[in-house]
């Protein structure tokens, strides 16, 4: 029997592959630079050479990007799977706001299932952080700096359901959902007690899956995006008429 010979895997295939790996789960985010060289090999106990051997096979791939004199770092391109005129002309429509809520349904209420399934201690606190600053937000008044804890919240609550693809898709709609998320929060505001219900709900939906419970975590999630969209086209409907009133009233003068 003739037996092949079994080829070691060189030092930099094996850098090469781990970095990829930490690309793809997250753990490494687009636009976050990187360690320098020597802090790279020290961690992984091998040469700078095999490093930066490494590193120079995904700068190919446009996985990683060097700035001169700035040092490496992750391509922020990874993840934009939307162009730029594309994400401007969704953003620009009201009709596609509604749209991106009704889809955050499949989303979010997946990632609320499976972090309640999978998530682990760590994942839980930075969900309960990101909570705690949301409610900061809204003491201040700061609907802007909420709406930034909103989307970390959900960004959080992805990673948590440790599924790289949804997290992917989540990353890549990173600037319409923050757009979603700005405005929808603008309205809301308008009405002191529709804001304590949507913190209510988001903190059931933390409630189910710090507890374990990955059906009520998901159905917390529909019953949380199903008020907000109701609560936001009553919202448009009243804006609506008073719109309606003021034109009638200038119309009388």
């Amino acid at each position: 029997m003739a037996y092949q010979r079994i080829r070691q895997p060189k030092l930099s295939d094996v850098i090469e592959q781990e970095l990829e790996r930490l690309i793809v789960e997250g753990t490494l985010a687009p636009g976050q630079q990187l360690p320098p060289e020597r802090e790279l090999a020290k961690q992984f106990d091998v040469s700078r050479p095999s490093v930066r051997e490494a590193i120079q096979r995904l700068e190919a791939k446009r996985l990683l990007t060097r700035r001169q004199g700035g040092g490496t770092f992750v391509s922020e391109s990874i993840w934009k799977s939307f162009s730029d005129p594309l994400l401007n002309l969704l953003s620009s429509h009201s009709e596609t706001q509604l749209d991106l809520l009704e889809s955050r349904h499949a989303m979010e209420g997946i990632s609320a299932y499976f972090a309640a399934l999978r998530g682990t201690e760590e994942d839980f606190t930075r969900i309960q952080a990101c909570q705690e600053k949301i409610h900061g937000a809204q003491d201040k008044g700061d609907i802007e700096a909420e709406s930034a804890a909103v989307m970390a919240f959900l960004v959080a609550l992805t990673e948590a359901a440790h599924n790289v693809v949804l997290l992917h898709i989540v990353r890549s709609l990173a600037p319409l959902l923050e757009q979603n998320v700005l405005e929808n929060l603008k309205l809301l505001h308008r009405r002191k007690d529709v804001v304590e219900k949507v913190s209510i709900h988001r903190a059931n939906i933390v409630d189910a899956i710090v507890s374990g419970q990955p059906e009520q975590a998901r159905e917390m999630s529909h019953s949380h995006l199903a008020y907000i969209e109701e609560t936001l086209l009553d919202l448009t409907k009243e804006e609506s008429r008073r719109e309606r009133s003021l034109r009638r009233i200038q119309q009388g003068r």
